[in-house]
């Protein structure tokens, strides 16, 4: 089979593209062929020994992917031939990939291969972060940063489907149209963001800021928060990582909450089924969409990730996997 090797910890444009033996399966995996990969920021930064976790060389980034099941373990719900989509880690950027069966699910009808494969690292994540860290209820105000992005279009759509109203951050007009397009209520500038979220609110703050982003934004999005608000640390694709003054925690009795899905999935694995109980809903309701970006071909996946690197995408950003 044809998969993505990280050789080398040089960047995505160290990225290769080998001829490998189909995996063998064990008796409690799940093997499935590949349709669609989704690309994240951790395939970023595990091209350039950034990420938490560091895989020995070589190895095949891809941690979200769609496809056909192959073979299921005795006792599994899963079927040969079932449509699904996983959660992997690393190996998902091939056209054969082996998981286990706690991190695979049978895709509604209604959805696509394609859009699939954008659901399992940003809707999981996000759901975990809204519901369980950032407590969301009906009625609070939501401010996603990035929001044209993978995990901002999945946090407005989440949030919306939780009853909530949205204000998205986004650093262009055409950013701007596709945070309004996947359900938000506002579209503001990065630039001078808080002035704009102030007169929206009307002086009162968000209930809960999402922030994949980093940098110099931080501060002010504290200053967003109402009382008792929330500020969900998910990610830094601005490159630096804030530091927080506790003191401005103190005077408004306001949060900053890590929103560290896969940690927390690897030690409570059976989570993941009420998480997928809630957002398969949202899929065969439609109120969760993935917005869909570029796919590339499994040749062109160096330009994939790099696309992530370059802060270029919107939407889902997809790798095609099988002819």
């Amino acid at each position: 089979m044809k998969a993505v090797l990280v050789e080398a910890l040089d960047g995505p444009q160290a990225l290769q593209v080998r001829d490998l033996p189909q995996p063998e399966h064990g008796p409690d995996q799940v093997l499935i062929d590949v349709a669609y990969a989704g690309v994240t920021f951790p395939d970023l930064l595990l091209t350039r020994g950034l990420y938490q976790v560091r895989p020995p060389l070589p190895f095949t980034p891809g941690s979200e992917v769609s496809g056909t099941v192959v073979f299921a373990p005795e006792g599994s719900d899963l079927q040969p031939g079932d449509r699904v989509l996983a959660f992997s880690l690393i190996g998902g950027f091939a056209e054969q990939l082996l998981v286990s069966d706690l991190t695979t699910f049978v895709i509604p009808d209604n959805v696509s291969l394609e859009a699939a494969a954008a659901v399992p690292m940003n809707y999981f994540t996000m759901q975990f972060g809204l519901v369980r860290r950032g407590g969301i209820r009906p009625g609070d105000r939501v401010l996603v940063h990035g929001a044209a992005g993978g995990i901002g279009t999945a946090s407005i759509q989440l949030a919306k489907m939780y009853g909530a109203e949205v204000i998205a951050v986004v650093s262009t007009p055409e950013k701007g149209e596709v945070a309004l397009a996947a359900g938000a209520d506002h579209a503001v500038a990065a630039e001078g963001f808080l002035e704009e979220v102030r007169s929206i609110t009307r002086g009162e703050g968000v209930d809960i800021v999402v922030d994949p982003v980093g940098g110099d934004r931080f501060t002010d999005s504290l200053r967003s928060l109402a009382p008792e608000g929330r500020l969900l640390v998910v990610g830094f694709t601005g490159g630096e990582i804030p530091t927080v003054k506790v003191n401005r925690l103190l005077l408004n009795n306001i949060g900053v909450l890590g929103v560290g899905w896969g940690a927390f999935l690897f030690k409570h694995p059976d989570s993941v089924t009420a998480q997928w109980a809630d957002i398969s809903r949202g899929l065969e309701s439609g109120a969760l969409d993935p917005v869909l970006g570029q796919t590339f071909d499994l040749d062109d996946a160096a330009q994939a990730v790099s696309s992530i690197e370059q802060r270029a995408a919107m939407g889902k950003q997809l790798i095609r996997c099988s002819a």
